[in-house]
């Protein structure tokens, strides 16, 4: 099987391409409103860190882009396409260039990771058996795991695996945007530190964009090239981690700035 192939980095006119774009976005469920005039935008081929106190809504704007939650108000474009207003077949276009990863992998606990790989080629190409399984493989070693995994099933998974063998089907059709839900979440700091460089290197290499919902300082310090902040029911503050280590904003302030950051910050900078 042929590896896959390097891409050039993106360059700045790419960077400016906004691949998602969410504007005065409103979710409640009921009388709670979780989001309310939030808007955000991700460029082509960065790591947003979308980062926020728990309970705060991290994950339900990502839902809403998703569309397996309503939203009351607002707009969310994908690729320039709001999706509120896409036909079926502009949809299945979109749904197609996007790859998600659930905090608990959701993987197929009665499926193989092979065949776990396999659902989204399944709903959406119409490939003979053979060539599914070659591109299983090729993705299931894109992501570091053994060939032997592939015939393994979740229970028999450790979760560093478990959350690559999620990964890899999150890749399963070589996605434009990947959306990850808390992916360090349960993972020691080794695995947790193997991740994200994974993570970015995946990104370098096959030109992703990648939304890491997360509340790892680590993953925000070394992965992200820029971090957003929930609260508030909205974006508080945007940019870099310099950025946040300058801002004033409370939260920001405490999560960016406390003891434990500090300690972070000054191990990553002292790094060669």
């Amino acid at each position: 099987m042929q590896s896959v192939q390097e891409q050039a980095p993106p360059t700045a006119e790419d960077r400016d391409e906004i691949v998602l774009s969410a504007r005065d976005i409103k979710v409640a469920f009921g009388d709670q409103v979780v989001l309310d005039g939030l808007s955000l935008d991700i460029h082509r081929g960065e790591i947003l860190g979308f980062v926020g106190a728990s309970g705060a809504g991290k994950s339900v704007l990502l839902r809403a882009v998703l569309e397996l939650v309503p939203k009351q108000g607002g707009t969310i474009k994908l690729f320039g396409t709001d999706v509120s207003e896409a036909s079926d077949a502009e949809r299945l276009r979109i749904d197609m260039r996007l790859g998600v990863l659930f905090q608990q992998g959701a993987l197929f606990s009665a499926l193989t990771v092979m065949e776990n790989v396999q659902v989204p080629m399944r709903e959406y190409l119409d490939l003979p058996g053979k060539l599914m399984d070659e591109l299983a493989m090729l993705k299931v070693e894109l992501v570091g795991l053994p060939p032997e995994a592939a015939r393994k099933y979740p229970s028999e998974l450790s979760g560093g695996m478990i959350k690559r063998a999620a990964l890899a089907r999150a890749l399963a059709l070589d996605p434009d945007i990947v959306f990850l839900d808390e992916p360090t979440s349960g993972l020691d700091p080794i695995s947790a530190a193997e991740f994200d460089e994974l993570v970015v290197k995946l990104r370098d290499t096959m030109g992703l964009t990648v939304y890491m919902v997360t509340h790892d300082l680590d993953s925000l310090f070394t992965a992200c090239d820029r971090i957003a902040v929930l609260g508030k029911k909205r974006v508080l503050v945007e940019g870099t981690v310099d950025d946040m280590l300058k801002s004033e904003e409370p939260w920001v302030k405490a999560y960016f700035r406390g003891k434990r950051a500090r300690q972070l910050d000054l191990a990553t900078r002292a790094q060669p």
